[in-house]
């Protein structure tokens, strides 16, 4: 696909989609959010979240945080919906990742209040986000065309899209909790098919832990915040061959090391013997999930082995690091999601550690 066809065929794709700000009766006002509206998208998310997955929730620092990404516009890229006393109801977005190795990709997210559900506003809007989604990424496929050429850092380039223009793609991608079927069946009605299944799953923290040892002098330690970069790197190869993965910006991995949730204490990383960081296993810890969760836990966000250093037993020696100091500090459950197709085999691994199911969702795809 040349980078020419991909612009026609999202001038397609935007022809049939609406124009301007939704409409619907039982809304007041459709605007664009700002800073002073965190709390109210938050409360919305909030009243989600208890229904479409009670185990976790949305945290207000997640919302915060996006208005602090230099590439977000929230004044273009989201949009909440008021009624008639001033309040939010709703929310949505449609935020571009900002690499550029061949692939643009838009998530769309967002939350109908469940008071005000099955009345037609979530379609409303998430035909709104997929129009946003798509002038998105024609701008973007416009300005790779017009000789931007930028490669995300960590990313060995994009391939033919950066020297012949024949690999440019774009998708527009949203994900549901299984359970969630009115939320599958809007985007499943705006033409987006269900491609990809991630499982939830926990591990009970009172079983003893198993002594794993890495191959070829590669050694297990804590996460120290001098490797920050090091370990997005380490990241950003890991999953450069995994499903819809882009390559971690420096902005939004600060964020994620920077904030509160992390807890470097329960992360691990796998140094290899000349100093590299080759594997990693990331551990944040939100007490407000506790409650909901009937447990307290910690959530690993990200487990990896670069590419070069895989079938060393790696995985598994920083998985038991972790499992060993989340153990260690008290807390009852282990939990973490897996693509259910990982290139890796994770899934099998995991219940090898001594997880198991939970619940899964699925990522619903517009290929463009």
């Amino acid at each position: 696909m040349t980078e020419s066809s991909l612009i026609s065929r999202i001038d397609r794709l935007r022809h049939g989609a609406p124009t301007g700000m939704p409409q619907h009766e039982a809304v007041a006002q459709w605007r664009p959010p700002t800073e002073a509206d965190i709390d109210g998208i938050h409360a919305v998310a909030a009243a989600a979240d208890a229904v479409d997955h009670p185990n976790w929730g949305t945290a207000r620092e997640e919302i915060a945080d996006t208005f602090d990404l230099p590439h977000i516009d929230h004044a273009r890229d989201s949009l909440v919906a008021v009624d008639a006393e001033g309040t939010i109801i709703a929310f949505g977005s449609a935020f571009l990742h900002p690499a550029r190795v061949g692939v643009l990709t838009v998530n769309l997210a967002g939350a109908v209040h469940p008071d005000w559900r099955r009345r037609g506003i979530g379609t409303a809007l998430f035909g709104w986000q997929r129009a946003r989604g798509l002038e998105a990424v024609a701008e973007a496929a416009a300005e790779v065309g017009a000789g931007d050429g930028a490669v995300a850092d960590g990313a060995a380039g994009a391939g033919g899209a950066e020297d012949a223009g024949t690999a440019w793609t774009a998708d527009l991608k949203t994900y549901a909790e299984e359970g969630n079927l009115d939320a599958r069946a809007i985007a499943e009605k705006a033409g987006f098919t269900a491609e990809r299944w991630f499982t939830s799953m926990e591990r009970d923290m009172r079983l003893p832990v198993p002594e794993i040892t890495a191959r070829d002098g590669v050694t297990v330690v804590p996460y120290t915040r001098d490797r920050d970069d090091d370990a997005r790197l380490a990241h950003n190869d890991s999953f450069r061959d995994h499903w819809g993965s882009q390559p971690s910006q420096p902005e939004t991995w600060a964020k994620f090391v920077g904030g509160p949730f992390f807890r470097p204490d329960l992360s691990r990383l796998a140094i290899s013997a000349d100093g590299a960081v080759v594997g990693y296993s990331l551990v944040s810890v939100n007490e407000d999930d506790w409650v909901a969760m009937g447990a307290s836990s910690g959530y690993i966000e990200l487990i990896g082995v670069v590419r070069a250093y895989r079938g060393r037993r790696i995985a598994p020696a920083v998985i038991a690091g972790t499992l060993t100091a989340i153990q260690a500090a008290g807390l009852e459950r282990a939990v973490l999601d897996v693509d259910t197709a990982s290139p890796t085999g994770a899934h099998t691994l995991y219940e090898g550690l001594g997880f198991h199911p939970t619940e899964r969702s699925v990522a619903l795809v517009e290929r463009v």
